[in-house]
């Protein structure tokens, strides 16, 4: 017997997440960038870390042609960009925010948490999403709290 999607998804709705915003160039050069919630980590030697992209995504086309992508990982103040890249209407998503570019060229955002630019190393197909494999190439983060998902809405953590 197959569980039917709501109830999956109120099953893995109890598994909180934290929230990225990841980046690349797509085949003309131009920034693209959206709201995951499904990453992780994948392996310490080599540095391996995994986005699932829904093949629908505005941005999945580009990082099928992607060599490189970048991973903002949220602080829990970042709600809002979190809700601008998640917008499926959004077409000037980076306009007027602050940011730098890493030495892959990928768009790492002012403020957040930790950065992580990645080399693509493997694209996995897993039902209606794929996994793209990222080796991890650099890596920064401050101190703050993040920005979390729980139950289909945004939580922060409290210490």
């Amino acid at each position: 017997m197959t569980i039917d999607p709501d109830s999956f998804r109120s099953v893995l709705g109890r598994f909180s997440s934290g929230i990225t915003v990841i980046t690349a160039l797509d085949a003309d050069g131009q920034d693209v960038g959206m709201t995951v919630s499904a990453f992780c980590s994948v392996s310490l030697r080599p540095p391996l870390v995994q986005a699932c992209v829904d093949r629908a995504a505005s941005m999945f086309d580009a990082l099928q042609v992607a060599d490189r992508f970048g991973v903002n990982i949220l602080a829990a103040e970042q709600e809002a960009l979190s809700r601008r890249f998640a917008d499926i209407d959004a077409t000037r998503r980076f306009e007027g925010l602050g940011y730098a570019r890493g030495e892959s060229g990928v768009v790492l955002l002012d403020d957040a948490l930790a950065h992580v630019e990645c080399r693509v190393v493997n694209r996995v197909d897993a039902g209606d999403h794929m996994m793209f494999i990222g080796e991890v190439e650099r890596a920064s983060a401050r101190d703050a709290r993040p920005l979390l998902y729980y139950r289909g809405g945004y939580a922060q953590l409290e210490r």
